[in-house]
């Protein structure tokens, strides 16, 4: 018999246990970063997180698991529901709280159904999704979401979910051997576009440096967070990685967690920091002090490729949304999320807007797809 029982706090689930569910090595599902979120500040019931964590149970044993939250709004999720939210707040319905299947903070492709990679995974993946439905509906909730599903993952919500999609951009490594040759691939105009920006950021006099996370001390990372801050305020947004989240990207998470720095002189004037699994690197969060052109693109998309190539990486995802990004060589890729609200009604006219939505955005992703950056389609 297989038992579903819920968890109020990663810690209440052994490590080794969860990370040996895990089909690969995504750094955002890895217990120790799920662990440093709720540690230091990060998941908080007034901020609109509850750790709700999902296990299955085999005659004692964990042989599934999904991060798992209540969600008491819908920030920090990168897929958004304000207008279902709305129009079932206007019916007269408690939208909030819902249960998120997600990273927090963490618009990432990967698994969010972990049952590792044996014969029964595909079976206890439909499980979890199944565990989750019962939940909502047990608890009275709206609605349960799936963001930023890995693609083997999708057959385990089937009918009545509700599929969404959407587009990132993505850098793919075809077995570069230094930035030129990744520059060759491009067209004339997007090769000239970057030199040009590379050479501003080399004439401002600025050190630009890639570090190990682990190689930073303390100091650092406080004037890192500070950066990372004061830029979300500068934009009126809120800051929702904590001080004591930053000090453990270099104590807990140093060895995956990398950072490009722009010093002038002693001070560090921006920072971009990335994560790191064994093919792919993760782009995050960025920071800066001072306005320099072509900084940001230095710091968070060349340094970052440069980085992918010297350590033979296959991927550089930089984060969510900028068709911009195609201009420096990374280019559309499907993201992909699943949807349940309970009740029939609301979910039949959630389904017909998606409907809609999907043709937009299939045809948003054909006019992206016909304008690569690549000299050549067959490269990118």
């Amino acid at each position: 018999m297989i038992e579903a029982r819920f968890h109020d706090s990663i810690d209440s689930i052994p490590a080794q246990a969860w990370d040996a569910l895990r089909p690969d090595d995504n750094p955002f599902v890895s217990h120790a970063f799920l662990a440093a979120l709720e540690h230091t500040g990060c998941i908080r019931a007034d901020w609109g997180w509850q750790a709700h964590h999902l296990g299955l149970y085999e005659d004692g044993a964990l042989v599934a698991a999904a991060p798992l939250y209540l969600k008491g709004n819908s920030h920090g999720e990168f897929v958004f529901d304000w207008s279902w939210a709305s129009a079932w707040e206007r019916a007269g319905g408690d939208y909030y709280p819902k249960l998120l299947n997600a990273v927090p903070y963490s618009p990432v492709p990967g698994p969010r159904l972990l049952a590792g990679n044996g014969p029964q995974a595909a079976a206890r993946r439909h499980a979890l999704a199944t565990a989750m439905r019962a939940l909502a509906e047990r608890m009275n909730l709206s609605s349960v979401h799936a963001n930023f599903l890995g693609e083997d993952e999708l057959a385990a919500f089937d009918a009545p979910w509700l599929a969404r999609s959407d587009v990132q951009f993505h850098w793919r490594n075809h077995g570069y051997t230094n930035f030129d040759q990744f520059l060759a691939a491009l067209n004339h105009k997007k090769r000239k576009n970057i030199r040009q920006e590379r050479a501003h950021v080399a004439d401002s006099g600025l050190t630009i440096e890639m570090r190990a996370g682990h190689e930073l001390d303390a100091q650092v990372w406080r004037r890192i967070h500070a950066l990372y801050r004061s830029t979300f305020d500068a934009k009126g947004n809120h800051a929702a990685l904590t001080r004591a989240m930053f000090l453990a990207f270099g104590e807990t998470l140093g060895q995956q967690v990398s950072v490009a720095l722009a010093r002038d002189g002693a001070e560090i004037i921006a920072m971009a920091l990335f994560l790191q699994s064994s093919d792919t690197l993760y782009g995050r969060y960025w920071g800066a002090s001072r306005d320099v052109p072509g900084l940001h693109f230095e710091l968070c998309y060349y340094q970052g490729i440069e980085h992918a190539i010297r350590h033979g990486l296959q991927r550089f995802e930089p984060g969510a949304q900028g068709e911009h990004k195609m201009a420096r060589g990374f280019l559309p890729v499907r993201t992909h999320s699943r949807h349940y609200l309970v009740d029939t009604n609301f979910r039949d006219a959630v389904r017909h807007a998606l409907a809609r939505e999907a043709e937009a955005m299939d045809d948003y992703a054909a006019d992206l797809a016909a304008h690569s950056p690549y000299a050549r389609h067959d490269t990118a």
